[in-house]
């Protein structure tokens, strides 16, 4: 018998979302993370419409002091108002540590073992298991889903398909202490683009981009002296005696698995696509995919699945990745170009007064927009009935035997991440519907 009926490996936020939903589903879950303690860096920052919807729908605010939220977002560095009729509109800055501690505490909660210090050094899939060894222990799991970065280990070690490009464009990044410069947003000057965003706390986070800058083969973060002469270089100030926090660097490389599911190995999160974190798209992109598995893997793992459930993972997100990827391509091509791009951006920003135009963008940056193959929409409406990480069904009537339900003017039945399945008004469900997505009946 396994050990485990799944091992995730990355306790980051994807990882922890992932591990909180599997055991809200019933699954036993051991995360494996190579660090010793939680990382202190804010790295990912924004938090989008639809995945606060998430978080509310899990009553992951509960009991806390929420963020404020904030209308102002971009695309490629326009401005676009964010403003959209829902539950949470706009955009939340969150340090990616808070967001770590506000799932850490909810997977903990809920039961799921986390391990750390624990390095993943073999995976093998053997048809009816998966082993994972590390330097301390060797875990039989009946699934593993791997949630371990861009330069996932997992997918390393599969030698998984993951075609793209490699990096065209560079930007560095630094969360200093002891600057003094005003805050520009997306500042584009002469040699490059530059941006500074002074926290509450004091702390700046600047990003400097060159135009024309060879990009560097990177086997670590770069110096700060490293930014602060591109900084310098770029907009004629000198922030050399700052102390930095946090030193990143990011390119534009652009890659995608071929296939999110291997065998008994499943990907998500960043360890399934790579895209610059532009708009902050890259976190939001692998909540959503943490959201979407969890329930279905839970449901397989317990026996309540339909055969093919989990197989409509990769369907569905595979194509929703591919679209925002190609959505932050657009982006770097227009945030960071040169002289040349100005034209279009000139004309994107006049169309963007359009209040179509803006909608559209509004909700594709939220993540609003989403729909798979024979799925419909969001639930737009009240997330509270979805807290139980169960599916809901509307109806017009009464209904019998103690299903979830509430009033509503359509027949409507509501997948657990919250995605209606069927929608009709004047009949319900039919059996085929159901068995699709929840328990296939036993006769």
């Amino acid at each position: 018998m396994p050990d485990t009926q799944v091992v995730v490996v990355g306790a980051g936020p994807v990882g922890l979302l992932l591990a909180g939903e599997l055991r809200l589903g019933g699954a036993d879950v051991v995360v494996l993370e190579r660090l010793e303690e939680p990382t202190t860096e804010s790295r990912a920052s924004t938090l989008h419409a639809r995945t606060m919807e998430i978080f509310d729908s899990r009553g992951l605010w509960d009991g806390v002091d929420g963020p404020a939220s904030d209308p102002h977002g971009h695309f490629a560095g326009i401005p676009v108002d964010l403003t959209l009729p829902g539950s949470r509109p706009g955009l939340w800055k969150v340090p990616q540590f808070d967001t770590e501690l506000l799932l850490a505490r909810r997977a903990a909660g809920l039961g799921a073992d986390v391990r750390r210090g624990q390095e993943v050094r073999t995976v093998t899939d053997t048809g009816a298991d998966v082993e994972v060894e590390t330097g301390d222990d060797v875990v039989r799991t009946a699934w593993l889903v791997a949630c371990d970065g861009e330069d996932s280990t997992v997918r390393r070690l599969l030698g998984a398909d993951f075609p793209g490009h490699e990096a065209r464009r560079e930007l560095l990044r630094a969360d200093v202490t002891g600057i003094d410069i005003r805050d520009r947003r997306f500042e584009r000057l002469p040699d490059g683009l530059a941006v500074a965003a002074r926290r509450a706390d004091g702390v700046t986070r600047v990003m400097v981009h060159e135009h024309g800058a060879p990009v560097p083969v990177r086997t670590g973060p770069p110096a700060y002296d490293e930014i602060a002469r591109a900084w310098k270089r770029v907009t004629g100030e000198d922030v050399g005696a700052g102390t930095p926090l946090w030193v990143n660097a990011f390119d534009d490389t652009t890659r995608q698995l071929t296939h999110y599911r291997h065998g008994r190995v499943l990907f998500a999160g960043d360890a399934a696509h790579r895209q610059p974190p532009i708009g902050g798209q890259a976190l939001n992109l692998g909540l959503h995919d943490a959201f979407n598995l969890g329930w279905k893997l839970a449901a397989e793992v317990t026996g309540r699945a339909h055969p093919d459930l989990l197989d409509t993972y990769h369907a569905e997100r595979h194509p929703a990745g591919a679209r925002a990827l190609s959505i932050i391509e657009a982006q770097a091509l227009l945030l960071f170009g040169g002289p040349e791009v100005e034209p279009v951006r000139a004309l994107l920003t006049e169309l963007i007064g359009h209040e179509p135009v803006r909608a559209h963008l509004a909700s594709t940056i939220g993540g609003l927009d989403v729909h798979y193959d024979g799925v419909g929409a969001r639930w737009p409406h009240s997330t509270e009935p979805l807290r139980a990480g169960r599916g809901l069904l509307l109806g017009p009537t009464d209904l019998p035997g103690g299903v979830p339900h509430a009033p509503a003017e359509h027949w409507t039945l509501v997948r657990p991440d919250g995605h209606t399945v069927w929608a009709d008004p004047s009949d319900p469900p039919p059996p085929e519907v159901l068995a699709r997505w929840f328990t296939p009946p036993t006769t």
